[in-house]
């Protein structure tokens, strides 16, 4: 299974991602982009500049594009797409359809998780609110057709409840 966790920043999905590593054996949990990237030597401003999210998406993309059968992607170029179109960018003009179709692909699982009251308070709220409108938007109005294909599980609950949401999507317990 290869399974893409998405959503904007301070909702989970790192803590989620890591969770579903743990109970679905053999998998890997890949990175998000940023972290990457950080490990690869690049420099980030604060808050990350259109720059700087064109790199982690192009990070992303590849990272999906990776043969790995069996992982947990902690964010997906929809993120940094997002990320893109909540600062005014056109997502058309910023990402390959075709790499983006070949990317998502892959998947068999893109899960979003979204903010809800339970969550703590997080920085730039703005973004965050911002992000996760283009995110929404971006997710049912698929302008590259990069995903349309993918199944899609929206988390808003609990996040004590969110693995074993994945996990029935998923078909079940895995651990």
């Amino acid at each position: 299974m290869r399974v893409g966790v998405s959503g904007t920043h301070g909702t989970g999905k790192t803590t989620l991602a890591e969770a579903l590593g743990a109970h679905l054996p053999g998998h890997v949990v890949v990175d998000e982009p940023y972290y990457l990237l950080e490990e690869e030597g690049y420099e980030f401003g604060f808050p990350p500049s259109a720059q700087d999210y064109r790199a982690m998406l192009a990070r992303s993309v590849r990272a999906l594009g990776s043969p790995l059968p069996d992982v947990v992607f902690d964010r997906t170029p929809l993120d940094y797409l997002a990320y893109l179109a909540a600062g005014g960018a056109d997502p058309a003009d910023e990402s390959d359809a075709a790499a983006l179709r070949r990317a998502f692909a892959g998947l068999d699982l893109l899960v979003i998780t979204l903010t809800t009251p339970m969550l703590p308070a997080a920085e730039m709220p703005g973004l965050r609110a911002g992000m996760q409108d283009a995110l929404l938007d971006l997710l049912y109005t698929d302008p590259l057709e990069a995903w349309e294909d993918v199944p899609v599980l929206e988390l808003s609950g609990p996040l004590d409840g969110r693995v074993d949401a994945v996990l029935a999507a998923l078909g079940g317990p895995r651990s």
